[in-house]
Formats: C-alpha cells, structure tokens, sequence
C-alpha cells in the first residue's frame, strides 16, 4: 500500500512511520522541512519525502497522485491564538487536493468531542474533522483521550507538576473526568485502519480502560514514583491564573497551556469503546502506562517528543534560511581551545543542555531561563529528548537545533528565547581546534543595548563553557 504521512516529523508520525516500514509500505511523508526529516537506515526504497506547507495550496502538488491512503496528523494548537483558522484552512486545502489522488480514505486523529459545549481546541477538531469529510474521499476518524506515553505532552506535564511541586493549590478543573490512553494503542489503532473497509465517513472513540480525574491521575503519577504529594483544589482560580500556573511550572508555552486549561474543563471520556475492542487493542491501565514510560526513559528509548514540534516555541519557520549565519550586522563572541581528544569533545558538545546543563554558571542559565518565562519565552523546562543524541529541529532547553554534525564536529544551535534580535550559538572543530561562536543579530537600538548589557556575562560564561567543554 502507498500511504501519505502528514506529520512526519510530529510525535505521532515519528512513531507511526517505522511500523508502516516494517509492514512493508511505501511511505510518502510530507514535511514542512525536508532538514528535519531524518530517514530511517535501510528504509531509503520505501520512503519519499515531499516537503509541501498545507497553508500552501500550490505546495500541495509535491504530493504524488497514486496514494491509497492519508494519516492527517497536523494540527496548530500551540501556533498562536489564530490557530483555529490556520487548522480550518490547512484542512480545507489537504481535502481538496486529496480528492484529485486514487485515495480511498482519510485517516484523522483527533480529540473525544462528546459535550455540547466544547473548548476552542476541541471544536477545532471537530471542524477538522467536518471538513476532512465533506467530500468524495471517506474520512475515518480516531478520537483519542488523553495520550501517556513517554515525550507525550500529557505525560511531561504531569511529570513536571508532580516531580517539581510537594503541594498544589490547584484550579478545580482538576476533577473533571478524562480517559487516558497509552500511545501503543493509539498507534495500534492507526494501524487497524489500513485494512478496516468504510462507506461512508465513520468516527470512532479511542481511549484506556480507566476512567480517573486530572487530580487522580496526579496523585497516581506520584505513587508510581514514591513521592508523597498534597493537592488542594480552589473554585475561584481564573483560567487566566490556571494557564499562567501551568505555563510557569511546566514545558509548555503559554498558547498552549490557555488551550490545554480550557479544555481540561471538559470531559474527555469515551462513548464506547467498540473500536478498542473490534481491532483487538491491548487494554493497558494508567498506571501500566506510566511504568512503560518511564521503562523507555530509563533506556533512552524515546523515538519522539511532543517539545520537538516546531511550534513549541518561537521559532515556527523553515530551518534552511538560519543554517547560513549571518555576517554582517552582528555582534559576535568568538573563542577557540586547542582540541586533545576530539572524539571526547565531541561527545561533551552532543550532550549539552537539559539535565546536565551548559557545563559552566548554570545557576547564571537557570536565571535566563526564568526571565525569558516571565515575558513569555519558552524558558529552559523542554530540555533534551535525548542525554547524548541531537538532530536537526530538535528543541534544546531554551534554542532550537539547526544543524548537528557529529562527523565533522559541528553543532550550530538557534535562540528561542525572547530577545530584541536574533541570536546563534555554534561549536564546531577545526582540526586540533574547538571553535566556539554567539552571534547576534540585534534589531534596532533595543538589540545594541542588550548586547552591551550581557557582554560582561557573555565574557564570564562563554569563557568557563568552552574550557570545560574542551577539557573534561
């Protein structure tokens, strides 16, 4: 079968697409950046890329027509407040275009969008969904709960509320009702839909066996870890004050946590799950879910993470245009060491950042981090997805991989951080040298004087870094 991979570079289809390989499919996945996409080894004869934006109808004819199938994986939940018209537009081009292929169906993951009154994240989805089946080709949609599973955005969330936190004062939204769902029945459930037979548009609900509160789960998340935690719920806190709550406790932006927080008023909980047991799902409880992830995580077994997508952040373009760094116009701090062993500086470059932090002040990057939070940056929560592997687009703490070349030394990385400019880090070895390069971009006078106001901090902290780096 020749399937279409929308997302190919999201948490899911980072996850899909090695079981459409090992099935023997052919797999086109269609990317907004062909730089983030790194081709499974051995699978280069069943894959190709197409890289084609779905705000951009024309792009769209990168698609090849003979396809059976399209997984629709997108959505723009953390791309702003506008993002309800981005997922109506990108779903209304992808249909139209779709409809001039040999495709037999849609595939859609979506969202349980059972109450009446829905949040603006869940009645996107449904429109989605609407739109995705208004025309010849059926529309078979997948509406799951809550996903747990390590690099999930659900699971990290919980994780930094639980592990960061010893007591919450929380909102009372806590109590509301959700089924959570294991990733491997998602992904079990995406499959089954290459060979189920549909005539119409069908819409199904996915979801785990246990039905358990936000606050249950919490306090079952910390059980499962051996911490005794204390959670207080408040009637009269604002989804105002909730999303700032989350946003400064957790990884997420503050886009995506009014989103999250509105829709966690909502039930999220199954009509039935005839589905689940027609394809024979395995019926995995939370609390196994939370073993399993946590199994990967202490293996360095995590294919994908929700903090990977491009939208996590302030940085929602192509990586091409930022791998050249700019000349001229720039402040730069350059610095060099001499290289003893370069297989070892290697390794200390590729493993920088998150828990192992940036090897000299940092308490000084700790303090950044905090400050970008309070004007609404990502701040330095996302970490790393891997202790000592990185690849282009990947997210590291508070800047986004560009290009990571471990062959020829080089790591350049860009800033996401909220800044009056644009800013670039880079370490690259040079025979027996390590180069060591910031440069920034400023935008107007605002740019100058920041630059000016951290250069002594610049001078303190790039100089411990790189003789750390070159000699541990």
């Amino acid at each position: 079968m020749k399937i279409l991979l929308t997302g190919a570079t999201g948490y899911i289809g980072k996850r899909l697409l090695p079981k459409l390989l090992q099935q023997n499919h052919q797999v086109v996945c269609c990317v907004r950046d062909s730089l983030r996409f790194k081709t499974p080894e051995g699978f280069e004869d069943q894959i190709e890329v197409v890289q084609c934006d779905l705000l951009d109808q024309e792009s769209l004819e990168n698609i090849p027509k003979d396809i059976d199938l399209a997984f629709y994986l997108v959505h723009s939940m953390s791309a702003g407040t506008d993002y309800e018209q981005k997922e109506q537009i990108s779903a209304e081009n992808f249909v139209e275009y779709i409809n001039t292929t040999s495709a037999l169906r849609i595939v859609y993951l979506s969202g349980i969008v059972n109450e009446e009154n829905l949040s603006k994240h869940l009645s996107s989805r449904k429109k989605v969904e609407q739109i995705l089946g208004s025309k010849q080709v059926n529309c078979l949609t997948l509406r799951a709960g809550i996903i747990i599973g390590s690099g999930s955005a659900s699971f990290e969330i919980i994780r930094d509320l639980v592990e960061k936190l010893p007591a919450m004062i929380t909102p009372r939204w806590l109590n509301t009702k959700c089924q959570p769902i294991t990733i491997a029945e998602v992904l079990h459930c995406l499959m089954a839909t290459l060979h189920y037979e549909i005539q119409e548009n069908e819409n199904h609900d996915i979801g785990g066996p246990d039905i358990l509160s936000y606050k249950q789960m919490l306090l079952l998340f910390a059980q499962e870890r051996g911490l005794k935690r204390r959670i207080w719920t408040l009637p009269v806190m604002t989804p105002r004050l909730s999303s700032y709550w989350l946003y400064f406790v957790t990884s997420t932006t503050y886009h995506l946590a009014v989103a999250l927080v509105n829709s966690m008023k909502i039930e999220v909980v199954c009509r039935n799950r005839d589905w689940m047991k027609a394809v024979k799902s395995p019926n995995i409880t939370y609390k196994e879910a939370l073993k399993r992830a946590f199994n990967k995580l202490e293996n360095n077994e995590i294919l994908s993470t929700w903090k990977d997508a491009m939208v996590i952040g302030n940085f929602n373009r192509k990586l091409e245009p930022f791998v050249q760094v700019p000349a001229f116009g720039c402040f730069k701090d350059h610095r060099t060491k001499p290289v003893i062993n370069k297989e070892q500086v290697i390794q200390n470059i590729w493993t920088i950042g998150g828990k192992k932090g940036w090897y000299y002040g940092n308490w000084m990057w700790q303090i950044r981090g905090f400050l970008d939070k309070l004007v609404g940056g990502v701040g330095l929560n996302r970490g790393r997805a891997h202790p000592n592997k990185l690849f282009a687009g990947d997210s590291l703490d508070f800047w986004r991989v560009l290009l990571a070349n471990r062959e020829a030394g080089r790591l350049l990385l860009y800033a996401e951080m909220k800044l009056p400019g644009e800013a670039w880090l880079e370490f690259e070895i040079k025979g027996h040298t390590l180069h060591q390069t910031a440069t920034f971009r400023p935008k107007g006078i605002l740019g100058r004087l920041y630059w000016y106001a951290v250069l002594p901090f610049h001078g303190f902290i790039f100089s411990g870094m790189i003789s750390r780096i070159a000699n541990s």
